[in-house]
């Protein structure tokens, strides 16, 4: 998803702020500008935020991401067309990653798109890319039977990650009338319920590589819902969280930033995402241009791993014995691992797993092994 760190600086008249803002200053909040969004960066500590996810659970405001409904008798083959992956399979109230990618197979935007009903699903894209992606699904709607609704500005959506997020939800008063019982919500799935009088989709995804949920709310109810949560979530551990601790978190999971590990300029393969595209559907935005690539020496994205507390950051060169062999796309010193890590586009030559490597930082060549993703891995649940 898109970088969760600072951005240049913008006037702070230019900047929007979600409809939680006055909770966010309550509460101490740092603002910083992502991408046109003044946005929570921390509330106490990085560290604290990104611990308390990984333990017990941790409070989002990520309503700044672009909602779009998809609706109509040809939505799923629209999809299909219109997204790499297969969504036309996708069942009534799951959710799948996928990829928007423009006719050379570069990458516009990844994104999590959840079938709603037969005829209707959800698109959630990154809050940077909302203007390309909406642009992207309204040209190649023309001619269908569909509608692509915009409804980003319509509703809010907050996440509670970590073990004890189902926890949290059991006990935050208000949130009910579930279409089916939560227990039977699996990852990557979605559920219709409520919030006192107000509809609430319940998702079970997220961006830390913990378990957790991703509640969208009309923006009515925005502030008492994050209310509510907060309340039921303190005695368990819950902190509210920004987006230092979201970097840290989504890095050690592996789960790649648009703008650092996607671009136009990648194709899915090279960021190890070829499981997200169909390669074997008749037709869909992209597929030519995919087609068309042959076996090169193009960079692929990897896992690097190193000692000491000296971490890689984006734009640092990675070298071998001979010399500059890639580029660091992200990287921190890791609080749960307690050493740095990064990820990086390396020739294919230096990208197997073991391979030892250097990180060119600020001047001192600092040794890296090439590591599979991600670094992080929770326990899976058996629901």
């Amino acid at each position: 998803m898109t970088d969760p760190r600072p951005t240049e600086a913008q006037p702070e008249s230019a900047l929007r702020y979600t409809l939680l803002r006055e909770r966010h200053e309550a509460l101490g909040a740092s603002f910083t500008d992502f991408g046109g969004w003044a946005m929570p960066v921390r509330y106490s500590s990085d560290l604290a935020e990104h611990h308390a996810v990984r333990t017990a659970a941790g409070l989002f405001d990520i309503s700044h991401m672009a909602e779009f409904f998809i609706d109509g008798a040809g939505a799923a083959e629209f999809l299909d067309f219109a997204l790499a992956g297969r969504l036309s399979t996708m069942a009534t109230g799951k959710a799948k990653y996928s990829l928007v990618l423009d006719e050379s197979g570069g990458i516009v935007d990844d994104v999590i798109v959840y079938r709603l009903a037969e005829e209707r699903f959800l698109v959630i894209a990154n809050a940077g890319n909302r203007a390309a992606v909406a642009a992207a699904l309204v040209e190649r709607a023309e001619g269908r039977s569909v509608a692509v609704v915009d409804a980003t500005d319509e509703y809010s959506l907050v996440a509670v990650q970590g073990p004890r997020a189902r926890a949290v939800l059991d006990a935050t008063a208000g949130l009910g009338s579930f279409a089916h019982p939560l227990d039977d919500l699996k990852y990557y799935a979605a559920v219709a319920a409520s919030f006192g009088d107000q509809p609430v989709l319940v998702a079970r995804t997220g961006y830390t590589g913990e378990d957790g949920y991703e509640l969208l709310v009309p923006n009515s109810a925005a502030g008492a819902l994050w209310d509510a949560l907060l309340a039921a979530g303190s005695p368990l551990g819950l902190v509210p969280a920004g987006l230092a601790a979201r970097d840290t978190l989504r890095l050690e999971a592996g789960m790649p930033l648009y703008g650092h590990e996607l671009s136009l300029d990648i194709v899915p393969a090279q960021a190890g995402l070829a499981r997200a595209v169909a390669l074997d559907k008749s037709d869909f935005v992209g597929l030519a241009g995919l087609s068309a690539v042959v076996a090169t020496d193009a960079p692929v994205l990897v896992g690097l791993a190193s000692e000491g507390k000296r971490a890689g950051r984006a734009g640092y060169a990675v070298l071998d014995a001979d010399g500059a062999v890639g580029e660091i796309t992200s990287g921190a010193l890791s609080p749960t691992l307690g050493h740095p890590i990064a990820m990086a586009f390396v020739v294919p030559a230096a990208s197997a797993p073991g391979t030892e490597l250097f990180i060119d930082v600020r001047g001192t060549r600092i040794p890296a092994t090439v590591t599979a993703l991600p670094f992080y891995r929770r326990a899976r649940s058996t629901t």
